[in-house]
């Protein structure tokens, strides 16, 4: 795992810990990632990438303070550039719309086919749950069944917060791996 040495001034090496690097920056991390984003649930995503990046580095970083800071910035331009191109449509009334009122009725019920493909897809994810530890699932029962976050988790479970992002993005790389087999994803 990637570690900070306080002896070598700072580039980091495999023969260490990431967690005293995690401890000494999430804080200040997370502080310049809300000045962009201004929501915590994304500031905290943004610097758990950037921490995962830094442990899946091949090689030596030599300044990761610099690094991660760097790193947090350019996530952060790329999450805001991802949302700015949601654009919301205007509430408008009946009057103003140019639909007619035979165009907007619309059946909610899915066509058969794709409601057997949504079957199948539920089904191929359930199945790929089972194939996690139990701790991962526990992780993505917590993340994604109650709402918690990185913090809450932690919280429960004992394990920190760097290893509970870590968990859950190999838990969910897994499962995207097994879903792209299948087909199910690009």
């Amino acid at each position: 795992m990637a570690a900070v040495r306080p002896d070598d001034g700072g580039a980091v090496s495999r023969s260490g810990t990431l967690e005293e690097l995690f401890q000494a920056l999430e804080g200040p991390l997370l502080s310049y990632a809300l000045r962009f984003s201004r929501d915590r649930e994304m500031a905290e995503d943004l610097v758990q990438e950037a921490f995962l990046r830094l442990h899946a580095q091949p090689v030596a970083v030599r300044e990761p303070r610099s690094w991660l800071y760097r790193t947090v910035h350019n996530l952060a331009l790329n999450a805001l550039r991802d949302t700015a191109r949601i654009v919301p449509m205007p509430a408008g009334t009946a009057d103003d719309s140019p639909v007619r009122a035979e165009e907007e009725a619309v059946d909610a019920q899915p066509l058969p086919d794709e409601q057997l493909a949504r079957w199948e897809g539920i089904g191929l994810v359930r199945l790929g749950l089972q194939s996690l530890d139990a701790r991962s699932r526990e992780l993505l029962h917590l993340k994604f069944h109650e709402n918690l976050s990185y913090r809450e988790i932690s919280g429960r479970t004992g394990l920190t917060i760097g290893n509970v992002g870590y968990i859950l993005h190999h838990a969910l790389k897994s499962l995207a791996g097994e879903l792209g087999r299948a087909g199910l994803l690009p």
